[in-house]
């Protein structure tokens, strides 16, 4: 199951959330060795975190099996204030845009994780009426992407080979999602209903669903 959670709404869902910075703590840590902080309980969490992103988490067995970050690209975003030379020193500020960031997978998870995942980040651009999803990734997730035939648009890239990182857009439509949910085998009908209960649930703890003009 797909849910969407704001940061300040992941303690109605304490084993999802505990689980799931655990598991970022393992990828990005331990399996990427990544630069990153890890708590004394074993979580992986930075500055980001604590600007009320919008989680897109795939449950398995009440637990995290896999997730994305989105927060609004008008604000802080990793883009602009760590990656600016890939985009040739311009930040990229647009309501119409989200940064997506921290794209992890459970250790062991199914191939179809990933698909599942790609298509919830799908359904949020939809439902909040956004052209694109914006990021930076490595060769790691270039295959990924290939893969699920959502390539981004690469806006620059820096370095060579398996140390090659750029910044892309993702565009974001209906035939896109209907692509990812028969990869993920999930149908449309049902990632819908998970994006608008979500949706519904945070509205009803004081925070409204985002659609621009």
């Amino acid at each position: 199951m797909l849910h969407f959670l704001y940061a300040n709404q992941l303690h109605t869902q304490p084993a999802l959330r505990d689980s799931m910075f655990r598991d970022r703590a393992d990828q990005f840590s331990a399996r990427l060795g990544w630069a990153v902080s890890v708590s004394e309980a074993g979580e992986e969490r930075d500055g980001y975190d604590a600007l009320d992103p919008l989680y897109v988490i795939w449950e398995t067995g009440g637990r995290h099996g896999g997730s994305m970050r989105f927060l609004p690209s008008t604000g802080p975003t990793m883009l602009n204030d760590h990656f600016l030379g890939l985009l040739d020193g311009r930040p990229l500020r647009n309501p119409r845009i989200w940064e997506c960031t921290r794209f992890c997978l459970a250790r062991g998870a199914a191939p179809s994780v990933s698909a599942a995942l790609m298509l919830g980040g799908a359904e949020l651009g939809l439902g909040m009426g956004l052209d694109f999803s914006a990021g930076v990734f490595d060769a790691r997730m270039t295959r990924i992407y290939a893969r699920l035939g959502w390539n981004p648009a690469v806006l620059g890239s820096a370095g060579e080979g398996r140390d090659r990182i750029a910044a892309g857009l993702w565009h974001f439509s209906e035939s896109i999602a209907d692509r990812l949910a028969e990869k993920a085998g999930i149908a449309r009908a049902r990632s819908r209903s998970w994006y608008h209960l979500s949706m519904d649930r945070a509205a009803r703890l004081g925070r409204p669903q985002l659609v621009p003009a």
